[in-house]
């Protein structure tokens, strides 16, 4: 065991310190005190192969074809792991894994990281550019597919070793392969967009995932835990929700469709008896709102990757009691979750939902001009511990921008700088005030979204919203928000008034669009894109106001 060993790092001359006033120093020691905490020094092929063997006979994944014990999915995925070796696949190695949701999916995920290589989890639905882009930077040339759909990926992917996966074409095979690699390898790459256009790769460590679930501060995961398997794995959120079950002997649910319905949802986590759910934002405000019971018999519901409505936080609150629903945050960076906040209540001099405190083996600060912040005064979010990335692939001034190293409170830390602006409460917790780089400038006014969502949130009749910008005629940017109201024949000039009460004038969005719904994207969070292209429709869209 280790007690998160990444404090530090080993390099020569001091680096420069930020600056921290009595009243920063006490409330950052508070804010970290006891995350430390043991974690395996090992790797995730390790932990789950005990797995299988403490628990042979135990389910470890539900799909929706049936079930697989974890002795059965360990020697399955040993037989594909087994035929990579056969083809060339080497430690080290990036493997595409080009799969849907499917017990397949699962097996080509372990059979990859047996063989001492790195996942990289792929859609299908991306263009054929982007996944080319991706796989050559990487430097992938092997690629994981269902049999089906060989002679599409492989048409789509020239040059490179399509391999397919096949559950009833696999064997149980015993002998796992021999590699023993060590907690500081890549376990996989995700891709996040970047602000020039070029996805950014970030690759994450196997030291990463194990202390992502390894006695989580947020949820209570162990052998009797269900999980729902419900995100893109190309989206960060499914690094807990398929090794927050399957390192700790628990039972992974499929969600047996490529979309999510909530009747369907109900279905699955009532059928399973799922104990621990993450939701997006988006989605979690969806289900409160149009059924709220979808929820009911779940123990822990994680919410996170937008900010929160405080009016559906009060519904959930109502609905499923204290301690029931919490908020998760955290960067990809850093592995899926860095901190936490369980709804307990909801104080009245609160204006949004704080994002908690660091998860176990995580530590927070809140910087400006290099100096700690001290209570009520809004920096950046910087995070520490062993979940961060070791920096962006291919990418060194992006690396160095975000990735630094810091002596705070006399330890030299390696530090990620989110972008999110944030302070420290009185009570102690972090709470969120938007993103550096999300401010807008209208006519030379600079204007916060964030702020503007938040009046628009306060209205009663406002279900939901969603505020950005768009191009105008004159060349410049104007506000765009588009509203989810509680009734279809709403007013949308009457939220205008509401707004024109309590904004100055250049901040009452040009355009206020009533709607039945806010799209999503495949990872749930509000399509951007397709909100604007409604505007844009040849048809002046109901409820336009401008």
């Amino acid at each position: 065991m280790t007690a998160a060993p990444d404090r530090s790092a080993p390099q020569t001359g001091a680096p420069p310190r930020i600056e921290a006033g009595p009243a920063a120093l006490a409330a950052h020691r508070a804010l970290n005190q006891g995350t430390d905490a043991p974690y395996p020094a090992v790797g995730v092929k390790e932990l789950f192969e005990a797995q299988a063997a403490r628990r042979s006979h135990a389910t470890a994944l539900v799909h929706k074809d049936g079930s697989l014990s974890y002795g059965t999915l360990d020697a399955l995925a040993n037989d594909l792991a087994a035929k990579m070796r056969t083809v060339g696949v080497r430690p080290g190695d990036s493997v595409t894994v080009l799969i849907s949701r499917s017990a397949e999916l699962i097996i080509a995920l372990l059979a990859t990281i047996k063989c001492g290589a790195t996942y990289l989890p792929a859609d299908a639905a991306w263009p054929d550019e982007r996944l080319r882009t991706l796989l050559d930077r990487t430097g992938s040339t092997h690629v994981l597919s269902r049999a089906a759909d060989l002679d599409d990926v492989a048409a789509r992917l020239p040059g490179r070793r399509v391999l397919p996966v096949e559950r009833d074409k696999l064997t149980e095979r015993g002998e796992a392969p021999p590699h023993r690699g060590s907690p500081d390898d890549i376990a996989y790459i995700n891709f996040t967009s970047g602000s020039t256009g070029v996805p950014k790769g970030v690759p994450i460590r196997h030291r990463g995932i194990v202390r992502l679930v390894h006695q989580p501060r947020y949820a209570r995961l162990d052998e009797e835990s269900v999980l729902l398997q419900l995100a893109p794995v190309s989206f960060d959120a499914a690094t807990f929700e398929i090794w927050g079950a399957l390192l700790h002997g628990g039972t992974l649910v499929l969600y047996p469709s490529a979309f999510v319905r909530l009747a369907q949802l109900r279905r699955t986590l009532a059928e399973h008896r799922v104990t621990v759910l993450f939701l997006t934002t988006a989605l979690f405000n969806t289900v409160i709102d149009e059924a709220p019971d979808t929820l009911a018999g779940v123990g822990t519901i994680l919410t996170g990757g937008e900010a929160h409505s405080l009016t559906h936080m009060t519904t959930a609150l109502r609905a499923y009691g204290p301690d029931r629903v919490v908020s998760v945050y955290g960067p990809t960076e850093c592995t899926t979750f860095s901190t936490y906040h369980p709804v307990r209540t909801l104080h009245s001099d609160e204006s949004s939902l704080p994002i908690g405190r660091p998860i176990q083996n995580t530590r927070a600060y809140v910087v400006q001009d290099s100096r700690l912040c001290p209570p009520g005064e809004t920096g950046e979010v910087l995070l520490a511990g062993p979940g961060l990335s070791p920096g962006y692939l291919g990418l060194p001034d992006a690396t160095a921008h975000h990735f630094v190293e810091r002596e705070i409170d006399g330890v030299r830390e390696r530090l990620y700088r989110t972008g999110d602006r944030a302070f420290l409460s009185e009570r102690g917790d972090l709470v969120f005030q938007g993103r550096l780089d999300d401010q807008v400038k209208i006519n030379g006014f600079r204007i916060e979204l964030g702020e503007v969502a938040y009046h628009l949130d306060a209205h009663p009749a406002v279900r939901r919203s969603f505020v950005t910008t768009r191009p105008n005629r004159q060349g410049g940017q104007e506000l765009a928000a588009f509203v989810v109201p509680d009734a279809a024949d709403r007013d949308p000039g009457t939220i205008r008034a509401h707004l024109s009460r309590r904004l100055p004038a250049h901040m009452v969005p040009a355009v206020l669009h009533v709607r039945a719904d806010l799209p999503l994207t495949t990872t749930g969070k509000v399509d951007r894109r397709a909100l604007l292209a409604s505007l844009d429709a040849p048809s002046a869209p109901v409820g336009v106001t401008s």
